[in-house]
């Protein structure tokens, strides 16, 4: 039996009546949220549409506003005549782990199916045949398991379920966090009961987004909307000239802000060379990050709901899901790229409290550049596309780690991409590898116009948020503007609204140390070890002799200490000019080297042939070789006849392997003439370290050719 036919079998269990609902759900919130709490109108408007009218909503509403109290109220309501569960769709894994606790003070049972619990996936699923599990949320990827739904949803539709999906902005291609899973959803809806109780919320969403989940929907969504305005939130910009300064005012600060917080950054290394200050500083505050291991960010999440530190230095990845009604403060240092997701982020703060600040330190050079590398990477061209689809046949799976020597696209993007394909229907899914599905009566066509309005969306988005932290307007407003929120008004409590400027500046030493810590904390470069696979040559594990030793740069992409002058360095020589270096540059760079821990000194200067910046890389060699006294041999060269393109357009390791394997010679006339310099160590200069294949194709050539151990000193990594 199908889904579709376990549909059509199900009979509609009772409805309630509207009088009914009305009194239930205000039973609920008082469970909820305390003796003296009461419906919303909005909740009362959702939780009748769906149970009493069987209409299909979306809720869009503020963060703190109780959207799941409308479905944990919907579920309660039905799950007491008799109804089968709810499954909520969600892909945050702290919203789950909260909400798995929250039920329970309605009597529900909860539980969640996702990637931290994979023991325990097939006693849940026994308990739901079962019966037993009023409330399941699982991430949208269990969606694109067929398995998961032949177990799972076929059983559901016997007995009649509520679907919920959260984070509702997910499922649009216009939303700031799309997940191609999400798109999974409206397969499912197709194959409901009509009469299926069915719920979508979001709390950003703006009216084009909006349009686009409802029409996923149905046609006979009804769109709820509440005022997006948020009381107990005073929002601040202050503008300082760089990191040293914002770190410095930060610093100052932190002492008066109430209890606990967010200090948000756009990038991992940002955030731990911010919270090292502050802790260096005597604050208690963590680092947060993807790069965090699950279980400490778990440990972490439950260190600042029970105050036991100040803040958390995070990124995005403290985002949505994070629920701590006592947050009192949330500061950026530095802007996400849009209004959407920084009022998302703003969120956070407030929830259950009067007044929470809200704290912009914008970063006007690095955001940019920042928001630009996320703009370029957010949507792959046709051309991509259809290397993907020309790589796969109809009878031999390929893995994503095959299909990466085809495609020229990183192994996230890749996935993404493929996920988008396999929606669409013109890809399939053989376990963990990829076919191609015969589209000859129905060709896959590239979307063309929905991706150039897509990049000109983010584009326009980050203008948006430029716009933001200059205006002498209310700031609330302009956000709630940006949400097409019809109700935006002046909000009354913001710095532009009060005059209450919180701009100084701050104190010169502390600047000064400050200043020391973002431009004195060396960035290392990791050696690879191993060829990507899938190439014919080179390939294996790469000997440790002819490896490239751990490296240093002086700056990170983002940072906010010498990365800004890098920057400029970098424009120029992109641009066709061979900027000069600046003696402190040169000096920062010798303080890197100085600082090397390197078992034997370099013997001899080797700098890495560079289509685009020859000149700087050569001065840079240069310069280095007069501080440290050492000779520049330029051993390395290109390749005139090598048909590669630019290193910095290539998307994974096979392809800047093949771009830069052949092109990249050793020139044996310019090695050291002294084979005691040449088996000494080489340091190798370059402009920038991406990928590391150059360095590392560079080290195994020198290597190869007798040199000591390669150490590489760039200006930049990433």
């Amino acid at each position: 039996m199908t889904a579709s036919d376990a549909a059509n079998t199900q009979v509609e269990p009772e409805r309630p009546t509207a009088e009914e609902v009305e009194r239930e759900l205000a039973q609920h919130i008082t469970a909820l949220a305390g003796p003296d709490a009461r419906p919303r109108p909005e909740q009362l408007a959702a939780v009748s549409a769906v149970v009493v009218d069987r209409q299909r909503t979306l809720l869009v509403a503020r963060t703190g506003f109780g959207k799941s109290a409308v479905y944990f109220s919907i579920t309660r309501i039905l799950r007491d005549r008799n109804w089968g569960p709810t499954v909520v769709v969600s892909p945050l894994l702290a919203l789950m782990r909260d909400q798995v606790a929250s039920a329970r003070k309605l009597g529900l049972v909860a539980e969640t199916i996702n990637s931290s619990n994979l023991d325990d996936w097939m006693e849940i699923e026994d308990r739901i045949s079962a019966g037993e599990v009023d409330l399941l949320l699982i991430s949208p990827e269990r969606l694109a398991n067929p398995g998961f739904q032949e177990r799972i949803f076929l059983a559901l539709q016997r007995q009649a379920f509520t679907l919920v999906c959260d984070e509702a902005h997910c499922i649009s291609d216009w939303g700031h966090d799309f997940r191609p899973d999400y798109k999974r959803l409206r397969r499912l809806l197709d194959s409901v009961a009509p009469w299926t109780p069915v719920l979508a919320t979001t709390a950003t969403a703006n009216q084009r987004v909006t349009d686009d989940v409802a029409e996923q929907l149905g046609d006979q969504t009804l769109v709820l909307r509440t005022p997006l305005d948020r009381e107990s939130l005073h929002v601040s910009v202050v503008d300082q000239p760089d990191d040293a300064h914002r770190l410095a005012w930060l610093a100052e600060h932190m002492a008066e802000l109430p209890g606990s917080g967010i200090i948000y950054c756009l990038t991992v290394s940002q955030a731990e060379t911010a919270a090292a200050w502050l802790r260096q500083q005597g604050h208690r505050v963590a680092a947060y990050s993807g790069a965090v291991d699950p279980a400490d960010r778990l440990a972490l999440e439950d260190a600042l709901k029970a105050n036991e530190i100040k803040a958390l230095v995070a990124t995005s990845a403290l985002g949505m899901g994070f629920d701590k009604g006592d947050l009192a403060f949330c500061v950026h240092l530095g802007l996400p790229p849009s209004p959407v997701a920084y009022y998302q982020q703003i969120g956070r703060a407030g929830r259950a409290m009067d007044r929470a600040e809200v704290i912009a330190l914008p970063r006007p050079v690095e955001d940019r550049a920042v928001w630009d590398w996320m703009e370029s990477v957010s949507l792959p061209p046709e051309s991509l596309c259809r290397d993907v689809l020309d790589a796969l046949d109809p009878q031999q799976a390929r893995s994503v780690a095959s299909l990466e020597t085809a495609v020229n696209l990183g192994r996230t993007r890749l996935t993404t991409l493929l996920k988008i394909l396999e929606v669409e229907g013109a890809v399939a899914r053989s376990k963990s590898s990829y076919l191609a599905v015969d589209r000859r009566r129905d060709p896959w066509v590239y979307d063309q116009a929905l991706a150039d309005s897509l990049h000109q969306l983010r584009r326009a988005e980050a203008d948006q948020m430029t716009r933001w932290a200059g205006a002498t307007t209310c700031r609330m407003r302009f956000l709630r503007d940006a949400l097409d929120d019809h109700e935006a008004a002046d909000c009354g409590r913001c710095d532009n609204c009060t005059g209450n400027r919180l701009g100084h500046v701050p104190n010169a030493e502390l600047v000064a140390a400050a200043q020391t810590m973002v431009r004195g904390s060396d960035v290392t470069v990791d050696a690879r070890r191993q060829w990507p696979s899938g190439l014919d040559e080179p390939k294996g594990r790469i000997k440790p002799e002819r490896q490239a030793q751990t490296g240093r740069a002086l700056a990170r992409f983002g940072d906010g200490g010498w990365g800004p002058i890098v920057g400029e360095l970098f424009a120029a020589a992109d641009a066709g000019e061979t900027p000069e270096l600046s003696d402190a540059l040169v000096k920062g760079l010798g303080g890197v080297l100085k600082r090397w821990d390197w078992a034997a000194r370099p013997a001899w200067i080797c700098p890495v042939p560079s289509r685009r910046r020859q000149g700087l890389v050569d001065q840079l060699a240069e310069r280095l070789g007069e501080l440290g006294n050492l000779p520049v041999c330029r051993a390395l060269v290109t390749d005139p006849r090598h048909p590669g393109g630019w290193q910095a357009d290539q998307g994974n390791s096979a392809h800047q392997v093949a771009n830069v394997w052949g092109r990249v010679l050793l020139d044996s006339d310019a090695l050291p003439t002294d084979r005691q310099v040449l088996a000494g160590p080489v340091l190798l200069v370059d402009d920038e370290a991406d990928s590391r294949w150059t360095l590392t194709v560079a080290a195994f050539l020198l290597t190869g050719a007798g040199s000591g151990s390669v150490l590489p000193a760039v200006l930049r990594a990433r």
